[in-house]
């Protein structure tokens, strides 16, 4: 045996010693191992402005129609513009995952349907796949100019919707001068009614971060939702949702659904919106909703394992999420990001980006005050 590999065995050896070692104090102190290394404590950039992160946890207005006017969310759109964000974020799904889903119907045929804007008459409309769509969003994107004409952002909304991408498409719409909303470069008369439709649909994409970003001055928002985690119906799902279910009813589900009701009656009150929305970002929000829902699915004893199925779920969803609202800062360092999402979303957002090097986060409780 030669002495290299003589001392490369002799190190091998050490490390296993020492890995057992510490394994052994482990199991005898009772304590959990706790990496040394934390990321959450090595925070940049050395040089230049730093990420930040806005974590707007926002109901779903779409359940609050009817209820709900576009005039009241001016005090919250105001606060935001005030902060400046140059990047926003929103939860849907992007045209090119909505494209990667619908090439494996066995498995993500529900989330298509649920999730995943219509492009076939976009497409038919431009002569541009989901594909072809984006890298042209991207190009004439790169080369906008500083006083676009009309017909260049009726253009490039055509191509955002055969991109999938209907929220920034909307953006375009939007700046457009009423007498300009018409058909024309690539827009028929069905995609100029879809846009409108969009318009007026009362959604959080609709109705804050499109009008925001127009207010802004940007041109288009950074859709991060992520479905890639969502299964095929298991063998037994009305087990399953019995059994989740069951562990939903709790007190802190109970307490939640009456704070909520209580927000909601509110809401036509002076100031009832704003306070709708620092309850879904006040600090102990996102341990409520983890009582409520993600903590009482870890607990259910079925010896399936449907709740920790359910949570597992959740976490690759986040966790994807997060990656894309990552991926996006990379590409604009020194940005200010605004990123809306369900209120359910907020605390595993917050708790995920503080592990991030290059993110700091800034609390949205400072904008929503009084």
């Amino acid at each position: 045996m030669t002495p290299k590999r003589i001392r490369i065995l002799s190190l091998l050896a050490t490390l296993l010693w020492l890995g057992g070692a510490q394994f052994a104090h482990a199991q005898q102190s009772g304590k959990p191992y706790q990496p040394a290394f934390q990321p959450s404590l090595l925070k940049g950039p050395p040089a230049g402005a730093a990420n930040e992160v806005l974590v707007l946890g926002t109901p779903h207005l779409g359940e609050m129609e009817g209820v709900l006017s576009q005039d009241a969310l001016q005090p919250l759109l105001q606060r935001l513009q005030r902060w400046q964000p140059q990047l926003i974020a929103v939860e849907r799904l992007s045209g090119l995952q909505c494209d990667a889903l619908r090439r494996q119907p066995a498995r993500y045929a529900d989330t298509v349907k649920s999730y995943c804007p219509e492009v076939a008459a976009a497409a038919a409309s431009t002569g541009l796949d989901v594909i072809q769509a984006n890298l042209e969003a991207e190009r004439l994107l790169g080369n906008w100019p500083g006083q676009p004409a009309a017909a260049q952002r009726r253009h490039l909304a055509a191509v955002l919707l055969a991109a999938g991408e209907p929220v920034s498409a909307l953006v375009q719409w939007l700046y457009l001068p009423l007498a300009e909303r018409r058909a024309g470069e690539g827009l028929d008369e069905a995609l100029v009614a879809r846009l409108e439709r969009l318009r007026t649909r009362i959604s959080e994409d609709s109705w804050i971060a499109a009008p925001l970003a127009v207010g802004l001055g940007l041109q288009r928002v950074y859709s991060v939702d992520d479905h890639t985690a969502d299964q095929p119906d298991p063998a037994d799902p009305k087990a399953q949702e019995a059994a989740i279910r069951k562990a939903w009813d709790n007190e802190a589900s109970r307490q939640r659904a009456a704070q909520d009701k209580a927000l909601r009656a509110g809401l036509k009150e002076p100031g009832g919106l704003l306070k709708l929305y620092r309850a879904c970002n006040a600090p102990d929000a996102p341990a409520l909703a983890y009582r409520s829902d993600f903590g009482a699915a870890l607990a259910e004893p079925s010896p399936q394992g449907y709740g920790r199925n359910y949570l597992g779920y959740w976490e690759t969803r986040n966790l994807r999420m997060v990656a894309h609202v990552r991926e996006v800062l990379g590409l604009h360092p020194g940005s200010r990001m605004l990123t809306v999402v369900g209120a359910s979303h907020k605390g595993y957002y917050e708790a995920y980006l503080q592990q991030m090097h290059d993110v700091r986060l800034v609390d949205p409780m400072a904008l929503l005050k009084d």
